[in-house]
């Protein structure tokens, strides 16, 4: 299963080679008032959210493709934490999983260096498997400011003279071993919740447990997707 991965597990992922905090980057982004827009009809209630492709290109394609095929449509969000995010597109009420085309190119780094949004409260990226480019079709919205998911800019040089994680000073690092790894990626954010946060909000409340073949974090009572429509 594609997914963020969850607070709870940052230490272990941290262990496979080197792991670094992400940069912070200075500013608000400013977005476009034609930005497209989707409006999803769930089981809960309807939210609308904007996408970014002047951030984002190929991953707001790759989105506004499943919604103009109906994908979305009949899913489930078969992934729901509380204090992180809500995550669907992948299965259907029957927790049979979709087919999807192939994956596209993540485009974190390049998204977050366009002045694009971070994994904060209402935002919307792909999720994906360990791989940085295996995203296809499920999201997640995040439900609080997950700086962890983040994308991290790699500083200029080759190599890098110093990079910070932890407390701890790296001094002169290949460039190519940051840029390719796997802990630096992060989650491409493509967009944003413009209306019906409250709606989102009531899907991260619902009763969760056990369903089909994942063990904890299902809603309960399955929170449908009916629809997907592009608005613009």
């Amino acid at each position: 299963m594609k997914s963020p991965v969850s607070a709870s597990r940052r230490a272990s992922l941290a262990v496979a080679g080197l792991a670094f905090a992400a940069f912070s980057l200075l500013g608000a982004p400013a977005f476009s008032q034609t930005a497209p827009k989707v409006k999803f009809v769930t089981s809960e209630g309807d939210f609308v959210i904007e996408v970014y492709p002047d951030k984002a290109p190929k991953t707001v394609e790759n989105f506004l493709q499943y919604v103009k095929d109906k994908h979305y449509d009949g899913t489930i969000f078969h992934r729901v934490i509380s204090n992180f995010m809500i995550q669907g597109g992948g299965f259907d009420a029957s927790y049979a999983q979709k087919p999807t085309r192939p994956p596209v190119a993540h485009e974190g780094r390049e998204a977050l260096a366009k002045g694009g949004p971070k994994n904060v409260t209402g935002t919307v990226a792909m999720a994906r498997t360990g791989d940085p480019n295996s995203a296809s079709a499920q999201f997640f919205i995040n439900v609080k400011d997950n700086d962890f998911l983040n994308p991290t800019i790699i500083p200029p040089g080759d190599p890098v003279p110093k990079f910070e994680f932890q407390g701890r000073v790296y001094e002169n690092t290949p460039r190519a071993q940051l840029v390719n790894a796997p802990q630096l990626f992060g989650y491409t954010v493509f967009g944003k919740v413009v209306s019906g946060m409250d709606v989102v909000n009531k899907i991260k409340a619902v009763p969760t447990g056990a369903g089909g073949p994942f063990p904890t974090d299902v809603p309960k009572t399955p929170v449908l997707i009916k629809s997907a429509t592009l608005l613009n």
